[in-house]
């Protein structure tokens, strides 16, 4: 996945979920936030951040907020790139196979259903974006509706279907991943029923450039 209109700024503040200030060139600009997460680690005051343009006349804001640097790593925080990203790479994983996005099952809209050969599979995509001490996590916020998709997914599998979860870590050199229970436990408790139960959990990192993301290499997992 390629950005067309990146430009690099500096982090102001986020007065909330949806919006931030950042310094453009000199200019303070209001900027989209392409992620509802709490992000409190990555949105620092005065960290670098890139922002993708957009022309268009309607919109009250001219630029989106979709990648930051901690540390020395860069890391994709747009909520969007996991899926965008995943739709390049799921070909690589499922060759052959008919993949379709948004897919209505249950009490669920998933976002894959992928036919191949046999198998009908249903996958949901979960972007990665915290990180501490190397160790990626999810979620940084707790997720009713990531437990509603594991649940759904465990009753998918017990059906006859192949079901997985696909955590894409939006950044690269991390140790491993593993559920943030400290944040939301029930989440930890439900993945790991879901292991059990039959669903595939995946886990792959990213490699992250201003302007780009690119689904990479497997990365264990720790439940």
């Amino acid at each position: 996945m390629v950005y067309r209109n990146i430009t690099e700024g500096r982090f102001i503040s986020r007065p909330n979920r949806f919006i931030a200030y950042a310094e453009i060139n000199g200019t303070v600009e209001k900027c989209h936030v392409r992620n509802t997460g709490r992000c409190k680690e990555l949105l620092t005051e005065g960290c670098t951040v890139w922002l993708d343009r957009s022309d268009s006349p309607a919109r009250s804001t001219k630029y989106d907020l979709v990648a930051v640097k901690k540390g020395e790593r860069i890391i994709n925080m747009d909520s969007y790139a996991p899926n965008r990203a995943a739709g390049e790479f799921l070909p690589l994983l499922f060759p052959g196979g008919d993949i379709r996005p948004e897919y209505t099952w249950g009490n669920s809209r998933f976002d894959f259903f992928i036919v191949s050969g046999t198998e009908k599979i249903l996958l949901e995509v979960k972007g990665v974006t915290l990180e501490k001490d190397g160790i990626a996590m999810f979620p940084d916020a707790p997720t009713e509706r990531g437990v509603k998709h594991l649940n759904e997914l465990i009753k998918a599998a017990s059906e006859g279907y192949k079901a997985y979860m696909l955590f894409v870590i939006q950044m690269k050199g991390v140790k491993y991943f593993t559920p943030n229970n400290e944040t939301h436990a029930l989440f930890g408790e439900t993945l790991k029923k879901a292991a059990s139960s039959g669903v595939d959990i995946l886990a792959y990192d990213c490699i992250v450039t201003p302007d780009s993301i690119k689904i990479n290499e497997r990365t264990e997992i720790r439940l």
